[in-house]
């Protein structure tokens, strides 16, 4: 019997009151790789979107001076939707406000480091002790989607996801530290060998025939997690810079996301 329209209201604010209102600010960077600046464009609409139904604040900013003790103690949460700050000061404010029970979800670039490059590993704090995956490796070409397998089911990030499902295409990154070797590091989600091959070439090297590659995981030491996903599919061949694929185009991998947002701003001990 279909539920009557006042009951549908009563039920719906029952469940948006589950979450306490909370705040949070992302930081982009948006100048770097047409597929990263895709993803940026795509994540602020639908983080906005997000907000309005689960009651919680979204500011973005590309202005990363803003990453200081004084904004951030407006925010329980705080994304890095593309890349790192790299300035000291600005670095020093973020760590302090990890270590204070601030939380921080981070995506696909944002843990890329390699020395030499435009992003060397210079930050160690972040790189080995707080993600615990030290430099990049290596990554998949072109975009693939991927199967990922849920690893913690108990986490509430992972709660009522199948155990395994198809992801959205994606540049898939390889870690120079193995995560399974860190105690404060809790795997959430990786590469289910189903995939495999992963990626389409032309280079043999960005194939992947066989590993373990987390995607999703979280430092228990912290209020964080870090998503991989966050690199859409580019018409780069035929120059029209077309997008192919949007990483939000996927209700199992959306639910992942809300579900870790939700659960890092209603845990936060920075509540205002």
């Amino acid at each position: 019997m279909a539920l009557p329209v006042i009951a549908i209201l009563l039920l719906n604010t029952a469940n948006a009151q589950k979450h306490a209102a909370f705040k949070v600010l992302a930081f982009y960077t948006g100048k770097n790789d047409l597929a990263h600046i895709s993803f940026v464009h795509e994540a602020n609409r639908w983080f906005a979107n997000a907000a309005t139904q689960y009651h919680f604040t979204y500011d973005s900013t590309n202005d990363w001076s803003k990453l200081n003790s004084t904004v951030l103690a407006q925010y329980q949460v705080i994304l890095f939707l593309d890349t790192r700050p790299d300035d000291s000061v600005q670095r020093a404010a973020f760590q302090q406000y990890m270590e204070q029970g601030g939380a921080w979800m981070g995506f696909h670039f944002a843990a890329f480091a390699l020395t030499p490059s435009s992003y060397p590993q210079n930050w160690n704090w972040y790189h080995n002790t707080f993600l615990g995956s030290g430099q990049y490796g290596s990554n998949t070409w072109r975009p693939t989607a991927a199967f990922l397998r849920v690893e913690d089911k108990k986490h509430p990030a992972t709660r009522h996801l199948p155990a395994v499902f198809k992801a959205s295409p994606n540049e898939w990154y390889r870690w120079e530290k193995d995560l399974r070797n860190n105690p404060d590091i809790d795997i959430l989600l990786s590469i289910d060998s189903t995939s495999f091959p992963l990626g389409t070439g032309p280079k043999q090297y960005e194939i992947w025939h066989s590993g373990y590659y987390p995607v999703v995981w979280t430092n228990k030491k912290y209020r964080m997690i870090y998503v991989n996903m966050g690199h859409n599919d580019m018409d780069y061949e035929n120059k029209t810079n077309k997008e192919l694929s949007f990483t939000f185009n996927n209700d199992e991998q959306n639910k992942l996301i809300i579900n870790s947002l939700l659960w890092l701003g209603t845990n936060s001990k920075k509540r205002h």
